[in-house]
Order: C-alpha cells, then structure tokens, then sequence
C-alpha cells in the first residue's frame, strides 16, 4: 500500500484525511494559514511538494554593521558599513505522524522508509520553497482576480507565480474555470540540519518535532542575481533612498 501520509499527490505530501484543504479569510494582511512550505518528500522525483503538518517555520536573516568614526570629528558616526552577512538559519516544528517523521518530509530515509535516525546520517543537503500566497482581495489590485499573476524568469519580476488550486464546488452562475494566486516564492536552497529534538511527555497527547537548519543560500528561483541586480533605494537611477547620498 502506498503511504498516505508521503505519497505526493496534488503537490502535497500526502493523501490521507489529515491533508484536506479549507478556505482563508480575504485580507490585504499576509496570513500564514496561506503560507506553503515544499520540501522533498522520501521517494518522490517529483520535485518539491507541501509539507501539510508543521506548525511553525522561523528563517532568520542577521549580519553586523560596523561604525565609521574618526579623530577630530566628535562624537560622530562617519559611515556604516555592513559585514558579511551571517549564514540563514530557520526551525521548524512539526507534528510527527507514524508514517512520517521530519526527515523523511524533507527527503530522508527515516523512520518507515529507512535506517536515518540521526543528523550524522544526513548525506546529502535538501531545498525548501517558500510560498507567500495572495488572497483573492490583492490578486484583484493587480487585476488577476482568481487567476494570479506570473513574473519573467530572469526578471526583476521573476520571483513570483501564479499557482493553482485543486476544482471545488462552485456557483453555476459564476462557474469560472481558472482557480489560482499570486505566490512570492522565496527558495532556501542546500539547507542542513543542525540540531533536532522532539519530546515525549506525560501530560502531552501529541508528539512534536523541532529542527533547525543552516541555508547555503536564498534566492527567488527565477532571477539572475550580480552586482547590478535592482535592489531598490539607488540614487544613481532616480531612487529615492537616503538623503545623504541625493545627487544635484
């Protein structure tokens, strides 16, 4: 029998009860009941899909900025200039099922599907993708109500798509074939991890896993990154940014 809970189907990592889908408020806010997060799951090729079970995931970004002073100016910061950023780090926690634990979700061969049971078996990295989905409210500013909006790859829009939604039971008056958002994907590419917990309890029911990773690298899968990559904030093309570098 296939398993349920890792047989990605419908580009979710699962087909059992506990993956049905429900419906999201309309809001110009971003809500994280909307959020999907694709990993590979254990012995799948193809390619990324939602992990349906976690229940919370918290990348963060840090780098230090060192200050510029000099003798004979006073008490006065002269420049700021960033360090190298620190590496990314983001943590999960998940509820684990019996037929698929955290690793296995991210593509191992644990638990059910094999002998991975620590960090130390982890050979190779994984990828996750981020997907930041519209609602029907801000698809309809962007005149792609029901639709979404797709960007072009290489781009300075080419980090963003139109995804899909699965048919549901419609209004015959407004039967309108295309169901689908805007999504602002965000690619968290060769992640390890670095630490893993869960926690048995006497006063708990359900089993909780926690795990942390360290990314390689993070970028929006569809745009050619360089020196001159747009950024926002330039002066030189007209941007309004800092007034301390306004050019006459």
């Amino acid at each position: 029998m296939p398993n349920q809970d890792l047989n990605p189907q419908g580009g979710v990592q699962g087909t059992s009860y506990i993956y049905d889908f429900g419906t999201t408020p309309n809001t110009r806010t971003a809500v994280s009941q909307k959020v999907r997060l694709l990993t590979p799951a254990y012995g799948s090729t193809t390619g990324l899909s939602q992990i349906g079970v976690v229940g919370s995931f918290n990348p963060t970004h840090s780098r230090d900025v060192t200050e510029v002073r000099g003798i004979g100016f006073g008490d006065k910061v002269a420049e700021l200039v960033p360090s190298v950023s620190a590496v990314i780090t983001a943590s999960f926690e998940r509820a684990m099922l019996y037929l698929s634990d955290m690793f296995a979700a991210t593509g191992y061969g644990s638990g059910l599907n094999g002998p991975v049971r620590a960090l130390s078996h982890h050979r190779w990295p994984f990828d996750i993708e981020q997907q930041l989905v519209f609602s029907s409210l801000a698809d309809w500013d962007l005149g792609a109500a029901n639709q979404g909006v797709s960007g072009t790859q290489g781009q300075w829009d080419g980090g963003i798509k139109a995804v899909d939604f699965p048919q549901t039971t419609v209004d015959d008056s407004n039967n309108y074939q295309t169901r689908g958002h805007t999504a602002i994907i965000t690619i968290y590419e060769a992640c390890w991890f670095n630490d893993y917990s869960f926690t048995l309890s006497k006063d708990e029911g359900q089993i909780m896993e926690s795990g942390g990773v360290t990314v390689s690298d993070v970028h929006d899968l569809g745009s050619v990154y360089g020196e001159f990559m747009a950024t926002g904030n330039d002066p030189t093309i007209g941007q309004t940014g800092s007034i301390r570098f306004e050019t006459a």
